[in-house]
C-alpha cells in the first residue's frame, strides 16, 4: 500500500513535467516559423485559429475529421472557413463548388503542399519545399506519368499479374482458415502488388518484413512532428530509415540487372534513367524517397478500401448476392483458369458502385493540402498568399443535400440514371491533381472483389468493432471475419 502511494505521488510529480516538455517541444516546432502576412489583410474567411501555437491541430488530427469539418461549416460558413492546423494558417474550401474552384485553379492559384511530417519523413520532399516546390513536383510527376505506367493501356499488361498474385495470396493466407483479419491480409496483398508493380520484385519474405514499417509510416504521417521515443513520428522516422536502406539495396540490384540487359518493366527502372533538364540523374536517396512515397500511397489507401468493402458487404447479404451474381457472370464468359482481362473489369459495374459507396462512407484519404501562390478571393472572402488550402471529401460525402440518408449504405446512388451533382463525389480528387493511381487502385480493388466473392461468404466477428480515426480510418482490431468456402474453385 505504501509503495502504491509512493508510485502515485511520483506519477503526480512527473506528469506535469512531461506535459511541460511536450508544450515546449510544440512551441519549438511551430512558434518560430515565419507566419504568412494575414494581420493586415481584410475580409479573411470566418473561423478560429484556436490555441496559441498549436491552433486546432489536436482536434483535427485526433478527433473525427468529418466532424471537425462539418461542425465548422455549420458554425461559420458552408463555403469556406479558416483554421490553424499543423502550424499553418489554413482555409478550408467546401462543397462541390469549392471542389470545382480548387481543381480548375491548380498551378494558377494553388500548388501542392506537404505538411512538416511528410517533408521530414520523405527527405527529398523537404529539400524541394525549401527550394522550388513547383519544379520539383513537375519533375516527379513526369517520371511516373510519361512512361504511361498508370494509364489504362499500360495497366492492361499488368492485370494478369495482378490477378495471379491475388489468387496466390488467397490460397496462401485465406483458404482453409475459419477466421482471418481482413485488414492485415489486405495490407499484405496491396504491398505485394505495389512492390511488384513499382519495384519489379516478388519476394514474399522480403516484402513481409516491410509491412510493419509501412504501417508505422502511415501513422507517423498523420501525427505531430515530435521526434523522441514513444511518439508516432519517432517510430515513423525509424521505419523510413529502414525502408530507405532496403530500397537502396533494391536500386543497386536493379541497376546491375539493367546493365546485364534486363528490360525496363517497372517504375523504378524509369526513375533510375530519368534526368532533369541539365541531364543529371536522380541520387539513389531521392529515388528511394519517391518510390517510398508511391508504395505508401499504393499500399495503405487501397488496403483500407478493401477492408471496408469486407465490412459493409459482410453486413449486407443482399448486396453480397448481387456482387456474386455479377462476378459469376464475368467468370462464365471465360475459359477455365484464364486470368482477368480488361473487358472483364468493364463488366463489374455494380461491384464498382459498391466500392464507391464504401469510399464515400469511409474514405481512405480525407484530403490534401495546397499552397496559395497569390492572394485570391472566394465566396466573398480573401485568402492571403502563403496560406495553406485544405481540400477534403468531408464537405460533401455525408452531406444530405447531395446524398439523401447519408449514413445509409446504398450502391444504387451511382446507377447511371441517378446523376450526382458535379464535383459532389470526388474520391480521387480532380483536375490536374487527380490521383494518378486512380486506375491502378480500381483494378487492384476489383481484382480483389472478383477473387474474394467467388471463393467465400463471410460474417463479421464483431459487428460493432470501433473505427479509429487518425486521418485514415482503421478498424480497431483489424476486422476479424469468419470465412465459409462458397464452393471449390479451380482458379
Amino acid at each position: 500500500m505504501e509503495k502504491e502511494m509512493e508510485l502515485s505521488s511520483l506519477v503526480s510529480l512527473v506528469a506535469p513535467i512531461l506535459l511541460l516538455v511536450l508544450f515546449v517541444i510544440l512551441v519549438a516546432t511551430f512558434a518560430l516559423r515565419t507566419e504568412p502576412r494575414s494581420s493586415s489583410v481584410k475580409g479573411l474567411p470566418p473561423g478560429n485559429f484556436g490555441w496559441w501555437v498549436i491552433g486546432e491541430t489536436l482536434e483535427f488530427m485526433f478527433g473525427n475529421p468529418e466532424n471537425f469539418v462539418l461542425s465548422r461549416m455549420r458554425k461559420y460558413s458552408p463555403h469556406i472557413f479558416k483554421t490553424k492546423i499543423m502550424g499553418e494558417e489554413t482555409a478550408v474550401i467546401c462543397g462541390p463548388e469549392g471542389n470545382k474552384f480548387l481543381f480548375s485553379n491548380e498551378q494558377k492559384l494553388f500548388t501542392a503542399f506537404r505538411p512538416q511530417t511528410t517533408q521530414k519523413l520523405f527527405r527529398s520532399y523537404q529539400s524541394a519545399a525549401t527550394a522550388s516546390v513547383q519544379i520539383a513536383r513537375e519533375e516527379e510527376t513526369k517520371v511516373f506519368r510519361s512512361p504511361g505506367f498508370l494509364k489504362p493501356e499500360a495497366l492492361v499488361r499488368y492485370l494478369d499479374k495482378m490477378d495471379a498474385i491475388t489468387q496466390q495470396q488467397m490460397k496462401k493466407y485465406w483458404e482453409n482458415r475459419d477466421q482471418v483479419e481482413a485488414f492485415t491480409l489486405s495490407k499484405t496483398l496491396t504491398l505485394t502488388l505495389a512492390c511488384r508493380f513499382f519495384l519489379g520484385i516478388d519476394e514474399p519474405e522480403r516484402i513481409s518484413l516491410l509491412v510493419n514499417h509501412f504501417d508505422d509510416i502511415t501513422v507517423g504521417m498523420h501525427s505531430l512532428p515530435l521526434d523522441f521515443p514513444g511518439t508516432g513520428f519517432y517510430k515513423a522516422n525509424k521505419a523510413a530509415k529502414a525502408i530507405r536502406r532496403e530500397l537502396k539495396e533494391v536500386i543497386k540490384e536493379k541497376k546491375a540487372a539493367m546493365v546485364a540487359g534486363a528490360s525496363m518493366q517497372d517504375v523504378l527502372c524509369h526513375m533510375i534513367v530519368a534526368t532533369d533538364e541539365a541531364g543529371k540523374f536522380m541520387a539513389e536517396t531521392e529515388i528511394a524517397d519517391k518510390i517510398m512515397g508511391l508504395l505508401v500511397a499504393g499500399y495503405s489507401t487501397v488496403a483500407t478500401a478493401m477492408t471496408f468493402f469486407m465490412k459493409y458487404v459482410g453486413e449486407r447479404p443482399d448486396i453480397y448476392a448481387k456482387i456474386l451474381a455479377e462476378q459469376l457472370e464475368v467468370e462464365s464468359g471465360k475459359k477455365a483458369g484464364k486470368l482477368l482481362e480488361w473487358d472483364d473489369i468493364q463488366k463489374m459495374k455494380y461491384s464498382w458502385n459498391v466500392m464507391c459507396e464504401v469510399m464515400r462512407l469511409t474514405p481512405a484519404l480525407q484530403g490534401t493540402f495546397r499552397l496559395a501562390l497569390s492572394d485570391f478571393t472566394y465566396a466573398g472572402y480573401t485568402v492571403p498568399k502563403g496560406w495553406k488550402i485544405y481540400w477534403t471529401v468531408s464537405t460533401t460525402n455525408k452531406n444530405p443535400e447531395y446524398f439523401p440518408e447519408p449514413q445509409k449504405f446504398d450502391p444504387s446512388r451511382y446507377d447511371e440514371g441517378n446523376k450526382l451533382p458535379a464535383f459532389a463525389f470526388v474520391p480521387f480528387g480532380g483536375g490536374p491533381r487527380t490521383c494518378p493511381g486512380k486506375e491502378y487502385a480500381r483494378l487492384a480493388i476489383l481484382t480483389f472483389v472478383h477473387n474474394v466473392v467467388k471463393r467465400f461468404e463471410w460474417e463479421l466477428v464483431n459487428p460493432k468493432e470501433k473505427i479509429v480515426w487518425r486521418m485514415m480510418p482503421t478498424p480497431a482490431n483489424a476486422l476479424p471475419i469468419r470465412l465459409s468456402p462458397r464452393h471449390s474453385t479451380t482458379s
